[in-house]
């Protein structure tokens, strides 16, 4: 029985390393969509030309800002480039444009992430 505890234990710690390294990883991505603002897009569906202003707003003040892939409405968490540092300007300025997102991309329990390395 104790075998058997010791295999399951060193099982879950090999897939939990697993889990690390894949989070840890990233690769170059670049994603053509357009920046939503999570809180009016998600809570009403808030989006486009009208909504502009507001985006803005909402991005300034911190709400997290989203990219929604053209074609396949994937969504990506947009990150800045850097740890501890705000949103650039060129996201912010770019809310609802339909831009081309450049940066790491992650996964991690489901989400998918991306940092504004480049904002065309």
């Amino acid at each position: 029985m104790n075998r058997l505890a010791n295999f399951a234990l060193a099982l879950l710690f090999l897939v939990g390393l697993a889990g690390l390294a894949r989070a840890a990883d990233s690769s170059e991505k670049s994603v053509t969509g357009t920046l939503e603002d999570t809180y009016c897009y998600g809570t009403m569906g808030a989006k486009g030309a009208g909504h502009k202003e507001c985006a803005v707003k909402c991005a300034q003040k911190g709400i997290p800002v989203v990219l929604i892939e053209k074609g396949t409405d994937k969504s990506y968490i947009v990150l800045p480039p850097k740890n501890e540092s705000p949103m650039p300007d060129s996201v912010i300025k770019r809310m609802e444009d339909e831009v081309t997102v450049t940066g790491k991309a992650y996964t991690k329990s489901g989400v998918d992430y991306l940092t504004a390395d480049s904002v065309k």
